[in-house]
């Protein structure tokens, strides 16, 4: 692994360092792609790929016909439980199943190395997967994992049974903080998931911790909305 940090990484870091600074304030439409790749002196596809990078994280939002905005603060609903998707499909009867798309280590982003308490530029895993039941592709998924902990293990272990995998190990899952917003869906994740650009996506970010509250996934989650629903039972 290069210690050279992707472009489009380095670009995501210096926008989302102008957000935590208020330097771009919440509601503020950002200047367009074109414009953003001459202020940063990169190409459009690097300018989409570190806008793409930060409306994932919910630091940006598209609204359609009108830009891409600095995400405003959104009232927050607290899900007890820690989901599980393929739990969640054969309790409804179905058989669940996923694809890899894409499997690689890389250096950490601001992000990443936030929500998973990592040093500056310490090695992550990342795993892109659509995920299915009985066929039907439901969720596009990117999980990011400290390169440390799941180094042992082969690519097989992880993209099969993760959790599985980790329990054994010792990495019991605790708790878990969930974020669920809505947007729609990009280009690329109309096309892995089958439906048209810009359908209704169900957006879950989600950071994982063990049982000594220690982060250990991050994952960025896009359900298609006419497919998936979330459910919270509240008790007085």
């Amino acid at each position: 692994m290069t210690n050279r940090i992707p472009v489009y990484i380095e670009m995501h870091n210096k926008m989302r360092q102008m957000i935590v600074s208020n330097e771009w304030k919440k509601g503020q439409k950002i200047p367009s792609e074109r414009a953003l790749a001459e202020t940063f002196g990169v190409s459009r596809m690097t300018a989409r790929q570190a806008v793409s990078s930060l409306v994932e994280e919910g630091l940006l939002e598209r609204r359609r016909g009108a830009g891409t905005f600095v995400a405003s603060d959104k009232v927050r609903e607290k899900l007890s439980g820690i989901p599980s998707f393929t739990e969640t499909i054969e309790q409804l009867g179905k058989q669940p199943s996923s694809t890899l798309v894409s499997y690689y280590s890389k250096r950490a982003s601001e992000s990443e190395a936030e929500k998973l308490q990592l040093g500056r530029g310490e090695a992550v895993l990342v795993m892109e997967r659509i995920r299915f039941a009985d066929g039907e592709p439901i969720c596009f998924e990117v999980a990011t994992l400290p390169q440390r902990i799941v180094e042992k293990f082969s690519k097989e272990q992880l993209t099969r049974h993760l959790y599985r995998t980790l329990s054994d190990e010792g990495f019991e899952v605790a708790r878990a903080e969930q974020t669920i917003s809505a947007t729609w869906a990009s280009e690329k994740v109309a096309d892995l998931l089958h439906v048209k650009r810009e359908s209704p996506i169900l957006r879950l970010r989600q950071v994982s911790y063990t049982q000594d509250n220690k982060p250990f996934e991050y994952v960025r989650a896009q359900y298609v909305g006419a497919r998936y629903e979330f459910f919270l039972e509240a008790t007085k």
